[in-house]
């Protein structure tokens, strides 16, 4: 259990995503100098550390980890990839309030 989100680059993400287990992961991609990043970051801390019974969260820095930004087809930032038993199930994109974002993982952390 986590409490804070995991900073994973290419060499620790399939890890990470395994070692979540059937519990949702939540993959935030972000780079440098991106504001709506920026501003997402302290929502994802709070989420990570009030949901961390229920959800891992883990944030990959683009600038670090291309090659998962061409897998994942990284389109906008930032962008949140849920994934459940290390498959995707949804994706969001853009900044959003804490009570918007556990609004849109509600299904998944039940």
């Amino acid at each position: 259990m986590t409490t804070a989100p995991l900073a994973l680059t290419t060499a620790t993400f399939e890890d990470a995503l395994a070692g979540a287990g059937t519990q949702p992961f939540l993959a935030d991609f972000w780079v440098q100098g991106c504001g709506p990043c920026k501003a997402l970051a302290p929502v994802l801390a709070e989420a990570a550390a009030e949901q961390a019974d229920r959800l891992t969260v883990g944030m990959v820095q683009l600038e670090h980890a291309p090659e998962l930004a061409a897998r994942y087809e990284i389109m906008a930032l930032p962008t949140l990839i849920v994934f459940v038993g290390g498959l995707e199930k949804t994706r969001l994109t853009g900044a959003s309030t804490k009570a918007e974002l556990l609004a849109e993982l509600e299904e998944f952390l039940a």
